[in-house]
């Protein structure tokens, strides 16, 4: 009996240390927040795929019933629409990854930004060697393969501009 009690006791005591609010020790250093132009970091692989309507800053072009597959960027500075879904690494069908990039227009500015390509860095979540694809004139229609399944961190650049998303890509067949 004494036994049962002190193994019970064991995982008590652990779990008891990783609960409650972790505290800083007086006279550590203290660290500044991202800085403000940056976007925030989802936490990992937090691919957010929504079904409902475009926003109306992002319908350009569509009619009737804008209800698609896409996911907004971080900083809801760009939209994903995912016309393939899901995502396939190596995909066997002849279909491909196409992904529509559309951008909210700047608040404030009356003119359009100098377009410049929409650059996309893609780091697989638990590596950290990054891939890039280019999509020419910044965002708009693009077919974005990666190189493998996982889940991808993408860092997305265009017109002095930046946002993050998750995006899935799923094993190919075979």
């Amino acid at each position: 009996m004494f036994v049962a009690r002190r193994v019970l006791l064991v995982p008590v005591l652990l779990l008891a240390g990783c609960s409650g609010p972790a505290t800083v020790p007086a006279g550590a250093p203290v660290t500044s927040a991202p800085a403000a132009t940056e976007p925030a970091a989802p936490a990992a692989c937090a691919e957010r795929v929504e079904t409902g309507r475009l926003p109306d800053w992002a319908d350009a072009g569509f009619t009737g019933d804008t209800r698609m597959r896409h996911v907004f960027g971080a900083g809801g500075h760009i939209v994903a629409i995912l016309f393939a879904y899901p995502l396939v690494h190596a995909r066997g069908d002849g279909a491909n990854n196409k992904i529509l990039w559309v951008a909210r227009p700047e608040e404030g500015r009356s003119e359009p930004a100098p377009r410049t390509p929409l650059v996309i860095t893609a780091t697989r979540d638990g590596t950290g060697a990054p891939v890039v694809r280019e999509v020419d004139g910044g965002p708009g229609p693009s077919i974005v393969d990666l190189p493998a399944a996982g889940c991808w961190r993408l860092r997305l650049d265009w017109s002095g501009r930046t946002d993050t998303m998750d995006l899935l890509y799923r094993p190919g067949p075979g």
